[in-house]
């Protein structure tokens, strides 16, 4: 699956959707929380941390 991510200067996550569901909704919900929670290094244009949106590939693995 693939969440589009949009990283902020402080490398908080601002908004999260999904691009490439799952297939399975309660694993969609799981991974747009975890992206939500998780903190990022910004993206940077001419050495200033700016607001950009990144895609984040999650793979679950079931044991």
């Amino acid at each position: 699956m693939v969440v589009r991510v949009r990283i902020e200067p402080d490398g908080t996550a601002s908004a999260a959707e999904i691009r490439v569901s799952s297939g399975y909704p309660r694993l969609d919900e799981a991974a747009l929380t975890a992206v939500r929670q998780w903190r990022y290094v910004p993206g940077k244009r001419n050495g200033v941390p700016e607001a950009m949106w990144f895609l984040v590939p999650i793979q679950f693995e079931l044991r």
